[in-house]
C-alpha cells in the first residue's frame, strides 16, 4: 500500500497538466482562480488516497497521471462549476420562486449590462448638475401607469409592506379581515411582517366572510390604518364575502383613515382576454381609492425583484423620508431593469410580446402544440433508440403565488426510458440535474415531462444536449 501511496502524481503535475489541456471539456477551467483548481486537485488526490486504502487499486501503472486524469479532469471541472448558474425550465412554471422567478425582456438585460459597465446618473441630476433622486428614473413612469400621484420602489414587496407600515401605523391598529393574514413564500406572514413593523395587528370577521361591519366595530382611537390584503397565492369558495375597495374607502373617509392594499403579485394589465382569471391591477386599486398600493415587480409584472408602492403624494414622501428606506433601497442594476421592463408596459401589445413572463403565460396552444412537435421530433432523431418520446395534453402554472386556480392548457413532451433498459423515469430526472446546463423537469403520470412554455425554442439543442449526457453517465454507471 505504501508503495502505491509513492506513485501518486504530485500535485503541480497535476496543475500542470490541466492548464496544458486544450479540450473543450478543460476550457471550463481556464476562468476559475488557480487556487480554487489547486485545493479541488487536493481533494481529488485525498479521494485516491482513501480508495487505496480500501483496495481499490491492485499496480502502480493505475495511479499514473495518464490513468488518473480523465477522473480528475472531470471532479475538478465540476467542482470548478460556479455555485450560481443558468438552469433549463421544463417544468411549465412560468414565474418559477426557486429558479430565479421572471425573466427578463431583451430591453431590461441590456439596460442591465449598460448599468453594470459604465458610469450612470443613478442619483445625479443631468438638467441642474447637482444630486438627484434615483426613484426619478420609474417614479414617472409608475404614476403614468397606475394613475397614483408618487411612487416609490424596494428591494421586494415584503420590505415595501413593512415600510409603508412602519411609516405610516407604528404603534396603532391595523385592521385587516381574518381571511387576508397570508402567508408567502418561506413561511413569511403578513401578521410577522406587521409586528416586526412595530404595528398592532387587529383581526376582524370570520375566515370565510368579512362584513362592512366588523371594519367599523373595530375603529377606535388607535386606529392607523384599514389594510385590505390580495390573496394573490390561494382562492376561497363556497359562502365567502369580503368588503371591496371602494366600501373601505368610503368607511375610512368617515373616520380620516387611509387605505392600504397589498396587492401580492401585482399586475399592470388585464389578462381575462388571453384566458386568464381576472385580477385587481395597480390603477384599478389607486382609481377605487387606495391611498397606498403596494405589490411585487418579479412576479406578473415580469421585470426584477422589487417592491413597488404608489399612492397619495404625501404618504408617499412620508415614506421616502423614513430612515428605513435606505436599508430596503433598491441598487443601480435593479433601478435600470424595472425602468426599462415599465417603458414597455406604455405599449401593453408590445410588453405581451417583449416580457418574458406575459409572453410565456399568453401562450396560444396552438403555438405550444407546435413547439412541443418540432422538440419531440428532434428527441426522436437523436435518442429514439433509448428513449420513448411522445406529445400528450397537460397543464402549465403560472407560479410564483400569481392566478393560484389558473391551470393553462400547453401540450408535453413526455420521455420514457426505452423497454429493456434499467434507468428509470425519476433517475434521469436527477441525471438531467447534473448536466451542464442543468435541466429542470417533472415527474407525471409515470413520465418525464418537458413543458414548451418555459422552453425557448432556442434551447432545444441544449435539452438534447442535456439528455445525451443524463443518458451516458446514467448507463455509464451501470
Amino acid at each position: 500500500m505504501t508503495q502505491l501511496f509513492r506513485h501518486l502524481p504530485a500535485v503541480d503535475q497535476c496543475l500542470d497538466a490541466l492548464a496544458a489541456d486544450r479540450s473543450h471539456l478543460a476550457k471550463a477551467l481556464r476562468p476559475a482562480p488557480r487556487p480554487l483548481v489547486k485545493d479541488l486537485v487536493n481533494a481529488f488526490l485525498d479521494l485516491v488516497r482513501e480508495e487505496i486504502r480500501a483496495g481499490a487499486f491492485a499496480k502502480d501503472a493505475q495511479l499514473a497521471l495518464p490513468a488518473l486524469y480523465p477522473r480528475l479532469l472531470a471532479y475538478v471541472v465540476q467542482g470548478a462549476r460556479p455555485r450560481f448558474r443558468r438552469v433549463v425550465n421544463a417544468t411549465g412554471v412560468v414565474v418559477h420562486t426557486n429558479l430565479g422567478r421572471s425573466l427578463l425582456a431583451p430591453e431590461a438585460v441590456a439596460a442591465v449590462a449598460e448599468a453594470a459597465a459604465h458610469y450612470s446618473n443613478l442619483e445625479f441630476d443631468l438638467t441642474t448638475g447637482e444630486r438627484g433622486s434615483r426613484y426619478a428614473h420609474v417614479e414617472e413612469l409608475l404614476c403614468r401607469l397606475t394613475g397614483a400621484e408618487a411612487a416609490l420602489v424596494v428591494n421586494n414587496n415584503a420590505a415595501a409592506v413593512l415600510l409603508v407600515l412602519d411609516t405610516l401605523c407604528k404603534g396603532r391598529e391595523v385592521i385587516v379581515s381574518r381571511g387576508q393574514l397570508v402567508e408567502i413564500g418561506g413561511s413569511f406572514r403578513i401578521p410577522e411582517v406587521m409586528s416586526k413593523s412595530g404595528c398592532v395587528l387587529r383581526e376582524v370577521g370570520a375566515t370565510n366572510r368579512t362584513h362592512l361591519r366588523d371594519y367599523e366595530a373595530a375603529i377606535g382611537s388607535d386606529t392607523a390604518a384599514l389594510m385590505k390584503v390580495h390573496t394573490s397565492n390561494f382562492r376561497q369558495v363556497g359562502f365567502v364575502k369580503e368588503v371591496p375597495l371602494c366600501e373601505l374607502k368610503t368607511l375610512a373617509g368617515t373616520f380620516g383613515l387611509p387605505v392600504i392594499e397589498d396587492l401580492g403579485s401585482g399586475s399592470l394589465l388585464r389578462l381575462e382576454a388571453d384566458g386568464l382569471p381576472g385580477e385587481p391591477t395597480a390603477a384599478e386599486a389607486v382609481a377605487e381609492g387606495a391611498d397606498v398600493v403596494t405589490f411585487s415587480g418579479d412576479k406578473v409584472l415580469g421585470g426584477p425583484q422589487a417592491g413597488i408602492i404608489v399612492g397619495r403624494r404625501d404618504f408617499i414622501e412620508r415614506i421616502k423620508k423614513n430612515p428605513l428606506n435606505r436599508a430596503l433601497r433598491i441598487d443601480k442594476l435593479t433601478l435600470a431593469a424595472l425602468a426599462a421592463t415599465l417603458r414597455l408596459y406604455l405599449d401593453p401589445g408590445l410588453a405581451k410580446n417583449r416580457v418574458p413572463t406575459l409572453a410565456m403565460m399568453t401562450r396560444s396552444l396552438v403555438s405550444l402544440r407546435a413547439q412541443a412537435s418540432r422538440l419531440a421530433g428532434l428527441l426522436r432523431k437523436n435518442l429514439g433508440d433509448r428513449l420513448d418520446v411522445s406529445v400528450r395534453r397537460g397543464t402549465s402554472r403560472v407560479g410564483g403565488g400569481a392566478f393560484p386556480e389558473a391551470d393553462l392548457p400547453t401540450a408535453l413532451v413526455t420521455l420514457s426510458p426505452c423497454a429493456g433498459t434499467d434507468l428509470s423515469v425519476d433517475g434521469l430526472r436527477q441525471a438531467l440535474l447534473a448536466t451542464d446546463p442543468p435541466v429542470v423537469a417533472r415527474v407525471e403520470e409515470g413520465g418525464l415531462c418537458l413543458d414548451p412554455r418555459t422552453l425557448d425554442p432556442s434551447e432545444h439543442a441544449l435539452v438534447l444536449a442535456a439528455l445525451r449526457q443524463a443518458l451516458g453517465q446514467a448507463l455509464g454507471a451501470k
